[in-house]
């Protein structure tokens, strides 16, 4: 008997060896195969920096040569600005960013580098100390940069195995022909897209604060801004909240103007305290509104009028959004548990999905009028094809708490805010959870979340913004409303919250407002 339990545990002992030894052959081959793509990845990168030094090098000359040759120097310097216009052509896709506002951006910086390489007219001729002063702050630059890498580089790490794998996953499975090439500098689409992330990612690491408002109403002491929205055009924006009133700013006058005559253009009163405020996309001047009465009316800024006003819903709307592809219809969600579309062109809605839960927030898919994502107090996001509504067409599920809401960054990217203190990720096309977002704190109130192609923003119970990037899950900038907004004598200073957040289109510059009623505008900075 002794010897058959001795033989029983050598056995139990040999199996564990034996599996322990198998998990580990396959970490170590799967390690193996990421250092062969890190190593073919750096030998890319290093072809592509020695070029750009050539390159350098052979302008450097060029430009040497117009002091002993002053009649070259219109000459040269046009096929500098051609080779320019080639660099920030081939950045674009290199580099990616945040649309057009992006671009000239990346335009600066070309430029900003030519500078920094002694490539300016005016320093090759008056000797200034101009390319020093340059070089310094683009080392500064750099090193800011660095810190920002390690500091997250475990984040960046898993986004770079990420990329480099499905893309080698894809290459030879010959699925996808785009992801299957390779750029001229020797990139294929995996390191494309990690580059693509590493320079947004590093390129910003604060939030700056460049014009600031009281939203504060003499005639009500509650001043929580609920909601804050860019126009169709980015030229103005409304605020709304528990005071009763939409004001419409000029942007280009809070960003000029003193702040003591930064006055809203336009001003309209409400019977309740308001929730909720959705532009029209192709209609300049209407503008929807959801309150606490239930009520979901569409305004007309230029007359200061309502257009429709629809009294429905039973309870509290939280939410209401416009279409972005049929200026006419419009969706709201409420409190009594039901997601109602409209239509600017019928005095009842058109159609009406009964849920189990309150409706926190609703949102169309930028592509079409069809499909609806909808936050519930059931923690869950319900995503919807309006031509079938006996059930959605997916379930989102992850968030401990009710989801607070939801906004689209692309046509298959929708992010999502729960008063669980997380923000999330989720891909409508493959039905797939993508990325869990911490930092910020949000038990009980809605505190907002605004998106652009890139970056993810929302407020926290502590006073504070939050910026992240998509694809990593710690914050990349934040910023705290400063106790100098404070009353000495508020004794519920503690309690104050950022509200609302909108990002200006594709663009580093944002609006928030907190629960005092205090708007800033924000650019994320370097």
């Amino acid at each position: 008997m002794e010897q058959e339990e001795a033989e029983t545990n050598m056995q139990i002992l040999l199996d564990f060896l034996n599996c322990l030894r198998k998990q580990k052959l396959e970490e170590l081959n799967e390690i193996q195969t990421d250092l062969q793509y890190i190593k073919e990845d750096i030998n890319a990168v290093e072809r592509h920096r020695i070029e750009l030094y050539r390159a350098k090098e052979r302008y450097s000359v060029k430009l040497r040569m117009l002091v002993d040759d002053p009649m070259a120097t219109k000459a040269c310097l046009s096929s500098i600005d051609k080779h320019s216009a080639g660099l920030i052509s081939s950045a674009r896709s290199a580099q990616g960013g945040m649309g057009s506002g992006n671009f000239q951006s990346k335009k600066a910086d070309v430029k900003a580098q030519i500078s920094s390489q002694g490539f300016q007219k005016k320093d090759v001729f008056s000797g200034s100390d101009s390319q020093h002063a340059v070089t310094q702050s683009g080392l500064a630059i750099a090193r800011k940069r660095r810190v920002q890498l390690h500091a997250q580089f475990n984040d960046l790490q898993e986004c770079y195995l990420q990329k480099r794998r499905h893309w080698a996953s894809q290459s030879q499975k010959g699925e996808a022909r785009d992801t299957n090439t390779i750029n001229r500098e020797g990139y294929h689409a995996g390191l494309e897209d990690f580059q693509s992330v590493l320079t947004t990612f590093t390129r910003y690491s604060r939030l700056r604060v460049i014009a600031e408002l009281r939203h504060g109403d003499l005639f009500h002491s509650a001043n929580i801004v609920s909601s804050i929205e860019f126009d169709r055009d980015d030229e103005l924006f409304a605020t709304a909240g528990v005071s009763r009133r939409i004001k419409v700013f000029e942007f280009s006058s809070v960003m000029n103007e003193p702040a003591d005559v930064r006055c809203p253009v336009v001003e309209m009163s409400t019977r309740s305290k308001l929730s909720c405020l959705s532009w029209n996309k192709h209609t300049k001047n209407h503008i929807a509104s959801s309150d606490y009465e239930g009520i979901v009316t569409v305004w007309d800024v230029t007359t200061r009028q309502s257009v429709m006003e629809y009294e429905e819903h039973e309870k509290r709307a939280w939410s209401v959004d416009f279409s972005h592809t049929d200026p006419s219809m419009l969706v709201s969600g409420s409190d009594d548990c039901k997601v109602k579309v409209w239509c600017t062109k019928q005095e009842a809605s058109v159609l009406n999905i009964d849920m189990k839960a309150n409706i926190c927030c609703v949102k169309y898919n930028p592509s079409s009028s069809i499909y609806v994502a909808v936050g519930s107090a059931d923690h869950h996001i319900h995503y919807y094809d309006l031509r079938n509504i006996s059930q959605p067409l997916h379930v989102f599920t992850g968030h401990k708490k009710a989801v607070s809401y939801v906004k689209f960054l692309s046509n298959n990217e929708l992010a999502s805010a729960s008063t669980d203190s997380t923000l999330r990720l989720w891909d409508v096309k493959e039905n797939l959870p993508v990325r869990t977002f911490r930092g910020h704190m949000n038990e009980k109130n809605f505190v907002g979340l605004t998106v652009n192609s890139e970056y993810i923003a929302c407020g926290s119970e502590t006073n504070e913004v939050f910026v992240y990037h998509k694809a990593i899950s710690k914050p990349a900038a934040w910023h705290r409303f400063g106790s100098s907004e404070l009353d000495d004598t508020d004794e519920d200073a503690g309690s104050h919250f950022i509200s609302a957040v909108c990002w200006k289109n594709d663009s580093p510059t944002m609006l928030t407002a907190n629960s005092q009623g205090t708007i800033k505008v924000l650019v994320l900075a370097a």
